[in-house]
């Protein structure tokens, strides 16, 4: 009888610990949710993404707080940006440097508000003296990058999300490699989340030839120590300062339409030459010194093509910003639009601001249209999309979608006035997670012949109609709810 229940005590002396542990696991699970939800309410820069994250993190925990330190900040802690911290290193390197492209500053005969308020968000000035070449599909923009490297001898700057080991991406290493065994200093930076296959051996061959290589990672510091958040989304090449391209382009094999499944890539970049490619070399450097802690030593001289050349600006945008400059450009060229906008994006899930502004403009008899894709490469940002098209279609604006292949060009057009090219999306990360960059040209010529290329895009959609809101089926209405509620990571 003793002997039974010493067993039994045994057993639950044993039992116990277990719950015990159990017990605290459950209670620091819940302590962490709590305290990761104050780190949202204070951080998270929308209501409903900050209401989201409190009532996930304090109710389940155990899958909330890991999936917010990974995915869940809005603020790119750590990250020095010129314009925003006059003391840091990068800006006293930079600042005696980029003085003389002040001497490039575009004046408008008429002053506009405007203007006034994109060159604030920007902290740069349209700049004058530019030649502008609108590229349109992988072929074209390929092509005009590749004659660029073959034409540097002092330094090349590339920096691209996406890079593919495949054939695209073999023939831009192998031209990489030729300039740098030719004496041309070559920078080449990634993001390492975009380009998390590319294979170490791709990279080896680049750095055995002399080309600076490194990954732009998220990751980096105690407040970023856990974020894959955040991602490096420009597409910048620079040439001796003296020409530049940017737009939606990657390097792979599937942006010259090899991808069967996706078919046909429909997409727009942009070369610049003059005073502008400084800007975008700037916008690399602010990258670089991220990734290194090092500032290059390149030319700042700007190379003025034509004494009345094209105002661009260059805006780039991201987590760091004090504003949230892709969104708020995006609401001041809608509300500039006095006659059209035209706009492109392949991801369409705007936030309220700009959902409004296409409205507005729509209701006082701008004419504004929307061209998205019919196929694409993410199934959430399709279904997301018809939660709220309904009210779009309702108040006017006309929504196209691409029938001939995936449409991945992100571009608008503003009246005759001007237009832009970049790599920003119409949806949440790209207006707050992502760094991107957009050139904005101000020429008449250059919006007639954007203009052209939307009027070639439309004739090769389908305009949407209400009726195709209304016919969805439930499961289809329900799926287009639940995926809005994700347009805080989307």
């Amino acid at each position: 009888m003793s002997s039974d229940s010493d067993n039994r005590c045994v057993k639950s002396a044993r039992r116990r610990p277990r719950w015990r542990i159990l017990l605290t696991v459950v209670i620091g699970f819940h302590l962490l949710g709590f305290l990761s939800s104050l780190d949202a309410l204070m951080s998270t820069r929308t209501p409903q993404g900050a209401v989201a994250w409190i009532v996930s993190l304090n109710t389940v925990p155990y899958v909330a707080v890991p999936t917010y330190w990974v995915f869940g900040a809005s603020e790119f802690r750590g990250y020095v940006v010129a314009r925003r911290d006059e003391d840091s290193s990068l800006a006293r390197a930079l600042q005696p440097k980029t003085e003389e492209l002040w001497s490039h500053q575009y004046v408008a005969q008429e002053p506009s508000k405007h203007l006034d308020g994109v060159q604030q968000l920007a902290r740069w000035p349209f700049l004058h003296g530019n030649e502008v070449e609108l590229l349109v599909d992988g072929e074209a923009t390929f092509d005009s990058i590749f004659r660029g490297i073959e034409q540097a001898e002092r330094y090349l700057l590339v920096q691209f999300y996406i890079v593919r080991d495949d054939d695209l991406g073999r023939e831009l290493q192998r031209r990489l490699v030729e300039r740098a065994e030719a004496g041309v200093d070559v920078y080449f930076l990634y993001d390492e989340i975009g380009s998390y296959r590319l294979p170490g051996s791709y990279l080896d061959t680049l750095r055995e030839a002399g080309v600076h290589v490194q990954h732009f990672h998220s990751t980096r510091g105690r407040g970023n120590r856990f974020q894959l958040n955040f991602r490096n989304h420009r597409k910048i090449v620079v040439a001796d300062g003296e020409q530049a391209w940017v737009g939606g382009l990657n390097v792979g094999e599937e942006y010259l339409g090899g991808d069967p499944e996706i078919g046909a890539w429909r997409d727009t970049h942009l070369r610049i030459a003059g005073p502008s490619a400084l800007a975008l070399q700037s916008v690399f450097l602010e990258d670089w010194h991220w990734a290194t802690e090092a500032v290059p030593e390149l030319e700042w001289k700007p190379a003025t093509m034509a004494e009345d050349g094209v105002p661009v600006l260059i805006l780039p945008s991201g987590p760091a910003d004090e504003f949230e400059t892709a969104s708020l450009m995006m609401q001041q060229a809608i509300h500039s639009a006095e006659r059209r906008i035209w706009i492109a994006s392949p991801y369409f899930v705007p936030d309220e601001g700009v959902q409004g502004m296409l409205k507005l403009a729509a209701l006082s008899g701008v004419d504004v249209r929307v061209l998205i894709p019919e196929v694409t490469d993410n199934p959430l940002t399709t279904h997301a999309a018809y939660a709220f098209l309904g009210p779009l279609l309702d108040a006017g604006v006309r929504v196209y979608r691409y029938q001939e292949g995936f449409l991945h060009g992100k571009a608008f057009v503003v009246d005759d006035m001007g237009a832009a090219v970049g790599t920003v999306n119409l949806d949440n990360r790209s207006f707050r997670l992502n760094f991107e960059v957009t050139a904005l040209v101000l020429d008449p010529a250059f919006a007639s012949e954007t203009a052209r290329m939307f009027e070639a895009d439309f004739a090769r959609s389908r305009e949407m109609t209400r009726q195709d809101v209304d016919d969805l089926p439930l499961w289809r209405r329900v799926a287009a709810r639940a995926a809005y509620l994700l347009a805080p990571v989307l």
